[in-house]
């Protein structure tokens, strides 16, 4: 039976997100956030401050958490960022369930939310368990195409149910397409990502507040292949 899920909105979404005054209403929550955080607020007690002053549920703050960051973390990210334009042949290793997911939601038109930072957020997650959907070879195939010149490291998160599986589909892709592909399984994939010296595809803030290079890898994609309707900018 062929896969019918995907990872599209959720069915209030387009109440939660869709019209013009709450999306500004976000942006305005998103500005309180910076405000805060670059001065130091723990990110937790400035969220529960802004959600209660702009009135925003749990889904909403979770998009507003994700486009928020201080003006610390943005100079960071922005001076060790790595241009898609300026790669060389290198190896780059990629937050694989961080990338996947928001390439599916993408695919799926499920609203995106681009951060200070400039990365796009999506409101799904793992929640410890994967689950395969329509958009997945595609969104393997676009990567693997975009990156054929590059030998290519995917890390992904090993007590994940059903990784070993999408490692296996990995591989099998890499292998019908001709991708120099290789597919890690690790019980801390964050630390590796964060401490490599290669450049790292990711759009988790952890990570991208301690790697060395590391590239907007899906930022690009959403720009410039995969066209999307249901985006908020910050």
């Amino acid at each position: 039976m062929p896969n019918q899920r995907n990872r599209g909105k959720n069915s209030n979404d387009d109440q939660l997100f869709g019209a013009d005054d709450i999306q500004q209403t976000l942006k305005a929550a998103v500005a309180d956030m910076h405000y805060l955080l670059s001065r130091g607020y723990a990110e937790r007690s400035s969220l529960q401050l802004v959600g209660n002053k702009h009135r925003l549920n749990v889904r909403q703050q979770k998009a507003v958490q994700g486009m928020s960051a201080s003006e610390q973390q943005v100079k960071r990210r922005q001076a060790h960022e790595v241009a898609f334009e300026n790669l060389n042949a290198e190896t780059i290793y990629i937050d694989g369930f961080n990338l996947l997911i928001i390439l599916e939601s993408a695919l799926s038109d499920a609203y995106l939310f681009k951060g200070l930072d400039t990365t796009y957020r999506d409101l799904s997650g793992v929640h410890g368990t994967y689950k395969r959907v329509q958009q997945t070879e595609n969104a393997l195939q676009l990567v693997g195409e975009l990156l054929k010149d590059h030998k290519v490291i995917w890390i992904f998160d090993k007590p994940v149910s059903n990784s070993g599986r999408l490692k296996t589909l990995l591989r099998e892709t890499a292998e019908e397409s001709g991708f120099d592909w290789e597919i890690i399984l690790d019980n801390n994939p964050d630390k590796l990502l964060a401490e490599s010296e290669h450049v790292v595809v990711s759009s988790d803030a952890w990570i991208l507040d301690r790697a060395e290079r590391w590239l907007n890898l899906s930022a690009y994609m959403i720009e410039h292949h995969i066209p999307n309707n249901n985006i908020i900018f910050s």
